[in-house]
């Protein structure tokens, strides 16, 4: 478009300022999160280097624990479950 054209096409924007609204994030409920897979994995490479000595499978744990305590969205709930797979 032309800088000259400026004002007309002002004239004819179908947007209507007043009618726009901030964005909110929509409401999620605690038991509607997405499952946390990393705290999951946690506590199954801990079982696994306990009960097979495996030192991969140890530190493996250790890794997925930390990316689990890094990603915590609710702190209350998923602070006794990374506590629990850090054990």
């Amino acid at each position: 478009m032309s800088s000259h054209n400026n004002s007309a096409s002002s004239a004819n924007d179908p947007r209507q300022p007043s009618a726009a609204k901030p964005y909110s994030p929509p409401m999620v409920l605690p038991q509607d999160l997405p499952v946390d897979y990393a705290g999951f994995i946690a506590v199954i490479f801990g079982v696994a280097g306990v009960m097979f000595r495996y030192k991969l499978c140890s530190w493996l744990a250790i890794i997925f624990c930390a990316q689990s305590l890094v990603n915590m969205r609710n702190v209350e709930n998923d602070l006794k479950q990374v506590s629990m797979a850090s054990m």
